[in-house]
């Protein structure tokens, strides 16, 4: 959701002519919104240790919740 042209927005000038505020269709806004929640996820995780796929699976399967 990048290309500002396909967002179909609609802008609210003042007096002066000078672009206050925008109007978009609630589906960007909900998609944007998403995005942004996505990203604060993404960074408040970005200091945790990571493993490996493969240990991932085995401490699953040793704990029960994959078969072996």
């Amino acid at each position: 959701m990048n290309d500002l042209q396909k967002l179909k927005l609609k802008f609210i000038s003042n007096e002066a002519g000078l672009q206050t505020d925008v109007i978009l269709p609630i589906e960007v806004f909900r998609e944007l919104i998403e995005d942004l929640q996505d990203l604060a996820a993404i960074a408040e995780r970005r200091d945790e240790v990571t493993i490996s796929h493969a240990k991932l699976i085995a401490e699953l399967k040793r704990d029960g919740y994959l078969p072996d």
